[in-house]
C-alpha cells in the first residue's frame, strides 16, 4: 500500500467522516469532534490545511450549505481508509 496520509489529522479526519450517520460532516462539526478526540485545540490553520490537502489529492469532496462547507469522502477516500483499515487488522491480528 502506498502512503496515502501523511498525517494522523488526515487520517482522522477521513475516519470522522466515514463514521458519520450520513457520510458527511459540516467543517465546524468534523474540526469539534476532531478536538473531543485529540482532547486539545487545533489552530485553524492546521485543521483546514488537512482539508485542503485532502481534496487535493483527490479523497474529499466538499459542497456548500448555506454558510459552511460540508465534507464528504471519494471513493479513492473510502477505498484507501478501507485498504488502511485492514492493514491495520493484519498488524493487530498477526
Amino acid at each position: 500500500m502506498t502512503r496515502w496520509l501523511q498525517s494522523g489529522t488526515r487520517r482522522d479526519i477521513c475516519v470522522l467522516i466515514a463514521g458519520a450517520d450520513d457520510g458527511e460532516l459540516p467543517a465546524q462539526k468534523l474540526k469539534t469532534r476532531l478536538e473531543r478526540h485529540y482532547d486539545t485545540r487545533i489552530e485553524p490553520k492546521r485543521f483546514y490545511g488537512s482539508i485542503e490537502d485532502l481534496e487535493r489529492k483527490g479523497f474529499l469532496d466538499s459542497r456548500t450549505e448555506g454558510l459552511t462547507d460540508v465534507y464528504s469522502l471519494t471513493e479513492a477516500g473510502q477505498r484507501r481508509l478501507r485498504d488502511h483499515y485492514e492493514w491495520l487488522q493484519d498488524r493487530l491480528e498477526g
